[in-house]
């Protein structure tokens, strides 16, 4: 609709990380639903780009965050916190709580939605990460230092590979 307010999901995490003196890059790209699609665009490796999942953990929402490339494993993540139910959270669950963000595309940033984030640790192993940004059209690469000393994610093996899922 012309002269409609479209959301700008780039600017909770693009004034968060200017508030803080971060330095990032925004990376620009067709659109893309995946993770893998995102990577194949813009020729990150998939172990190298992050993705956002939503996760339900005992009825409370939170973010797993792992490579594009791999799964969360739920069961681990249930072990982890002695929690009795670890499951995906579906969309309707999760939809109100980034209202800044195009659903599924939400960026790794649990303290500025009110969520506890969860990350693998092989997200370490690389000097940057790169992110959805709140949209299907951008990323955001950073460096991980900064990432976790911003968003002070419980670090863990929380990663299954490619083709399997372990349901909790």
């Amino acid at each position: 609709m012309p002269g409609a307010e479209v959301p700008v999901p780039l600017s909770k995490v693009r004034e968060f990380l200017d508030n803080n003196n971060i330095k990032y890059l925004v990376i620009s790209h067709s659109l893309a639903y995946t993770a893998q699609g995102i990577a194949a665009l813009t020729h990150i490796p998939g172990k190298e780009l992050a993705k956002t999942v939503v996760v339900a953990i005992d009825g409370r929402l939170a973010m797993a965050v792992v490579p594009a490339s791999s799964r969360v494993d739920l069961f681990k993540l249930k072990n982890y916190l002695s929690a009795e139910v670890v499951e995906l959270a579906d969309e309707e669950q999760f939809r109100g709580q980034f209202p800044d963000c195009e659903t599924g595309a939400m960026p790794p940033f649990g303290n500025l939605y009110g969520m506890e984030v969860f990350a693998d640790q092989s997200l370490m192993q690389d000097k940057e990460i790169a992110f959805n940004a709140g949209s299907h059209r951008e990323l955001v690469r950073m460096n991980f230092d900064d990432y976790r000393q911003l968003v002070t994610p419980v670090i863990l093996p929380l990663a299954a590979g490619k083709f399997a899922v372990h349901a909790a």
